[in-house]
């Protein structure tokens, strides 16, 4: 299929094809799309016991780490090249051994090179863990094609 025939959604879903297909930080933390659409993604990932911290909870790098991956796939769902600016996180609760974490990212604005992105980390109970916010920047190149693609950020 021609990349002009490509629906928004499945342009989204071809991006976050090839970004995970490159993605051993969040292949490595076993991190798994549960669904993407333009500006839109969820992640999910299981606290192992590699990830719990002296107090017994998910470290919090872990948690960050989920919504900053979940922040990354939202803002490259253009097939345009995006890289994180800056982001801020909130902790509300623990993450404990076994939960299931997901992160649901949900863009704000886009507007010329740069966007903001709002991600929530529940539990499997529903339970807020943390707010996340990332802002985005647009830069050279696309997703599916790695070789037009600067180098640069985290997103």
């Amino acid at each position: 299929m021609s990349e002009s025939a490509l629906s928004p959604q499945q342009l989204a879903e071809a991006c976050a094809d090839a970004m995970f297909s490159r993605d051993g930080a969040s292949q490595g933390l076993g991190m798994r799309i549960e669904s993407v659409a333009p500006g839109r993604a969820v992640l999910t990932m299981t606290v192992r016991q590699d990830m719990v911290q002296g107090h017994g909870n998910c470290h919090g790098g872990f948690i960050f780490a989920l919504a900053d991956s979940a922040f990354a796939f939202a803002c490259n769902t253009y097939d345009e090249a995006t890289v994180a600016s800056g982001c801020s996180i909130d902790y509300l609760g623990p993450g404990q051994l076994g939960d299931e974490l997901t992160a649901t990212a949900e863009e704000r604005s886009r507007r010329g090179r740069t966007g903001i992105y709002d991600i929530t980390v529940r539990n499997q109970r529903g339970d807020e863990i943390a707010l996340f916010r990332g802002r985005s920047y647009k830069i050279r190149g696309t997703v599916r094609r790695l070789e037009d693609t600067a180098a640069g950020g985290n997103a």
